[in-house]
């Protein structure tokens, strides 16, 4: 027997637990885990379940279960998990959240391979080298943009890449790059988007006082910082604390958010439900 995760998504009604259902058990797969949720907003249905299926059977499930999934017009993708993602990490000047991915990655808290880490500074290149990973410096102007993105989409495409991670990467992708990376491509930011933009948000936060600090993470979409939301974390701050602590308590929930999210999209917990996403914890 090998494990697999079966997700897929669809207009909602009557038959479809029990279409697939019986078609796992007519090729001898066993579910151990299955959840699922009917939106009565979009009047679509999700289901994820992880499945124990025969090896000899595995190519006559995927057709048989393409059938079903022609039959009531899903969204399938049957995931083998003997096979690990490849993840591809972006990051500029600040290295909190590729230090803490590449450890979690290290320990195996995270199961992914890592086949490159992009930069468009060379500040990390020493980290990454040391993990053991390959470390490209793609240096990027205004004028130069348009190649460099190209340059980073074959990049993508050679390492086979299945997510890309802009783990505080910061230049704005284009629309053509954000299309190309659509459904595969996770960002991480503060939450006080849309107040606070710029430059030191942490510090425009502390001179309004706020009593929230949070992160986001989701899918990039040309809307900038406004693609489907994966995941978020807040923690309560209060007046004795500095700019400077805020940026603290800023960097740890990043960290956080940001791998619940990679997690999440690598144990194919995330379905993409228009604007929103349903995540099966």
């Amino acid at each position: 027997m090998a494990t697999h995760v079966l997700t897929l998504s669809c207009p909602d009604t009557v038959g479809i637990v029990a279409a697939v259902s019986g078609t796992l058990a007519g090729h001898g797969a066993n579910i151990v885990d299955s959840a699922q949720f009917g939106d009565p907003d979009s009047n679509h249905f999700f289901l994820r379940q992880t499945i124990d299926v025969p090896r000899d059977a595995r190519v006559a499930l995927t057709e048989a279960l393409l059938e079903v999934g022609r039959r009531f017009a899903m969204d399938l993708k049957l995931h083998d998990l003997t096979r690990k993602p490849r993840v591809m990490i972006l990051v500029s000047r600040f290295g909190h959240c590729l230090n803490d991915l590449l450890y979690r990655y290290r320990t195996g808290a995270l199961g992914m391979e890592i086949p490159a880490i992009v930069s468009n500074h060379e500040d990390f290149r020493s980290l990454v080298e040391w993990h053991g990973l390959p470390f490209i410096h793609l240096p990027v102007t205004s004028a130069t943009k348009e190649a460099q993105e190209a340059r980073l989409l074959e990049l993508v495409s050679r390492e086979r890449a299945d997510l890309v991670v802009l783990a505080r990467y910061m230049q704005v992708l284009s629309p053509a790059l954000c299309a190309a990376l659509a459904g595969r491509c996770i960002n991480i930011h503060h939450s006080f988007l849309p107040s606070f933009k710029g430059a030191k948000p942490y510090h425009q936060a502390f001179a309004r006082g706020v009593k929230l600090i949070g992160a986001t993470a989701h899918y990039v979409t040309t809307d900038l910082d406004e693609g489907p939301i994966i995941e978020q974390e807040v923690q309560r701050v209060d007046h004795t604390q500095t700019a400077e602590d805020l940026v603290a308590v800023g960097r740890d929930i990043e960290n956080i958010v940001l791998a619940r999210a990679v997690r999440y999209h690598l144990e194919h917990r995330v379905l993409l439900n228009g604007h929103k996403t349903v995540v099966f914890r």
